[in-house]
């Protein structure tokens, strides 16, 4: 165990440095800009969303207005897997120059626009919009007496409702955005940095005199004559030839917060308190486990190991019982060992990403800021532990007799990266039949492959050469030529019981934290408690570890020494628990009805569960394989 997670820990420390300079140059929003009066601001739009379809969509697949050319910004790899499509929009915005009734362009409505407009609706999508990479919002407040102000991602594109006395229902556009952007000034230079980007829509139908023209003076809506739009009283239906006047405001106010602190509004949180519930939780439940840890090391293997190693009659050594009895079978290769070896390979792959990734979140490279940065920093650096892969599978290959180093490392570098690969071809399709920005491009898909095989793979080969070339772990006590038959045990040590069992504490150390991080991915919100989930990942390492140390002492106590794949399956199972967690969630908190949809999430969530596998699974085996070494070098075998 100690060898590769180590170098891994090596490795991510140098990561740590090597990345952080890179990233000086890349991170987006981390060098302010200053704006002087009647500078030019670029609104952007990015995709469309909404949370009961999960299919992002492109700003401009609905007919409203264009600029006269449409710019992409340049993307990372992180932004494009997760659907952003940053363009340019018709909005023109000049610093603290404040605007009133802009009209954008007025556009007739065909049956197929109104069409689209109308399910948009239906589906309750969100327009976002970007200034100076900071999201468009819309405050909302909780209650009628409660001044705390939510920020909500984006705008509605509408909204359904009835006319007075009429039972139809109708489908209204928001058409009119009053746009409030909040500046910090500074004192000496009068040069002003943006630190807000707020909106409130209105659906209004807009009248004019005359024929419309680019010049026209709308009667609802006229700076001139102080007339402005304030309600949606008089709304803009959307339905076919219907004339639709896209319009806005654009106010500016100074505020108190600076620059460094703009960010903080979005992610303020007042869940603290239920995640220091989560952290006593899970506390809670490694001091338990560590309890018991303790008793069986000092207590009951303290006793053990003095009683056997005091044996000298033959009566007394016919006597023994426990653990000591299977010693000559307790590191006799598994069946199906060398899958276990890809497996434990992957794992401390997965482990190292995992870490290596939190370290950066914890350090504040992967804020909300820096889109895409935390889907981007986990694909590179799944890549680069790739060589760790390759040599932790290979050690525990070589440890058991095994010759064909290339064939592991072949399976390493495919077997599980493949899996992944497969459903997510199998996703994308899905997204791509459904014409969503959230399909993957093929140039987007051709950097990932050209990443796995002319990266990742190279790499498990020489981590795997490496750990081939190394002397092979020595076992504590010799291997016995004849199996030794195992008893029959209590039904309580059934290996389907104590596997499903042993997977109850690892998901129990995490789920409220889990909750929260199904809820940012799933309901669009900011997810920035890196600090906390860095606590519970390490909650998760040691609760992991104590529960197959626990749950293996006991199988070896029962005379049955079949522990190696039943410690990767025992804490491994906690992804079991993770899949039914998030069934329960999406039945009980989302209000998806497209099975395209359904079928998203639940493809997604499996993915996940099945990472989640190999990562608890693999510090379980390797916890008990320290163990089951640690225990049999400190006893005397005759």
């Amino acid at each position: 165990m100690d060898v590769p997670l180590r170098s891994t820990l090596l490795f991510s420390t140098f990561l740590v440095f090597f990345i952080h300079g890179g990233h000086s140059f890349y991170l987006p929003g981390v060098a302010p800009q200053d704006f002087n009066k009647g500078d030019l601001l670029n609104v952007k739009v990015n995709k469309l969303t909404s949370i009961k379809t999960q299919l992002p969509y492109t700003y401009y697949s609905l007919p409203y207005c264009r600029p006269n050319t449409i710019v992409d910004s340049a993307e990372n790899l992180g932004e494009v897997l997760r659907g952003d499509r940053i363009e340019n929009s018709a909005f023109v915005f000049n610093m603290r120059e404040p605007q009133m009734c802009n009209i954008v362009c007025r556009k007739i409505l065909d049956a197929e626009s109104a069409r689209e407009f109308k399910e948009k609706i239906d589906d309750e999508y969100r327009v976002n919009m970007i200034l100076d990479n900071l999201p468009l919002v819309m405050p909302i407040r909780r209650g009628d007496q409660d001044t705390t102000l939510v920020y909500q991602l984006g705008y509605y594109v509408g909204l359904k409702g009835k006319y007075a006395g009429i039972n139809e229902e109708k489908y209204f556009i928001h058409n009119h955005l009053a746009f409030t952007v909040k500046f910090h000034r500074d004192q000496l230079t009068q040069t002003a940095r943006i630190v807000g980007f707020e909106v409130e829509p209105f659906s209004v139908k807009h009248d004019y005199e005359g024929e419309f023209s680019e010049k026209s003076r709308l009667t609802s809506c006229d700076p001139h004559a102080r007339r402005l739009v304030t309600s949606s009283n008089s709304p803009q239906e959307v339905e076919d030839k219907q004339e639709i006047i896209f319009t806005y405001d654009v106010s500016f106010e100074e505020s108190e917060v600076k620059w460094a602190s703009r960010w903080d509004a979005y992610l303020l949180t007042s869940d603290d308190q239920i995640h220091w519930f989560s952290i006593v939780n899970s506390l809670m439940i490694v001091l338990f486990l560590s309890g018991m840890v303790a008793m069986i090391m000092l207590r009951t293997l303290y006793r053990d190991i003095s009683k056997y190693n005091e044996l000298e009659t033959l009566e007394e050594a016919q006597e023994e019982t426990g653990w000591k009895l299977v010693h000559g079978d307790v590191f006799r290769p598994p069946a199906n060992s060398d899958l276990l070896c890809v497996y434990a390979g992957t794992g401390v792959q997965c482990f190292g990403m995992m870490v290596v990734t939190m370290m950066f979140a914890v350090l504040g490279f992967l804020s909300p800021s820096n889109r895409g940065g935390l889907m981007t920093a986990m694909l590179f650096l799944w890549v680069f532990m790739g060589i760790f892969a390759g040599y932790a599978s290979a050690r525990l290959y070589k440890m058991f007799k095994g010759t064909e180093w290339k064939r592991i490392a072949l399976r390493t570098a495919f077997l599980f990266p493949g899996t992944i690969a497969v459903l997510f071809f199998i996703l994308n399709a899905l997204i791509w039949g459904e014409k969503s920005s959230g399909a993957v491009p093929f140039t987007t898909m051709f950097a990932l492959i050209v990443l796995w095989f002319g990266i990742s793979v190279p790499l498990v080969f020489v981590g795997s050469y490496v750990g081939s070339r190394k002397h092979a772990i020595d076992d504590p006590v010799k291997t016995n030529k004849i199996p030794r038959q195992i008893p029959e045990q209590a039904w309580y040590m059934n290996p389907v019981f104590s596997i499903l069992i042993g997977g109850i504490l690892p998901f129990g150390a995490v789920f409220i934290e889990l909750f929260f991080i199904l809820t940012s991915i799933w309901l669009h919100q900011f997810y920035y408690i890196f600090g906390f989930l860095f606590i519970v990942l390490m909650i998760l390492i040691v609760t992991c570890a104590e529960i197959t140390i626990v749950l293996c002492y006991f199988q070896l106590c029962s005379e049955d020494y079949l522990w190696w794949w039943r410690s990767y399956l025992t804490s491994g199972s906690s992804a079991l628990y993770l899949f039914l967690y998030a069934a329960f969630y999406f039945f009980t908190k989302l209000e998806i009805t497209k099975p395209v949809s359904g079928m998203l999430y639940f493809g997604y969530m499996l993915i996940a569960s099945y990472v989640f596998f190999v990562l608890t699974g693999t510090i379980g085996f390797y916890a008990c394989f320290w163990f089951t070494r640690l225990i049999y070098s400190s006893v005397k075998i005759d």
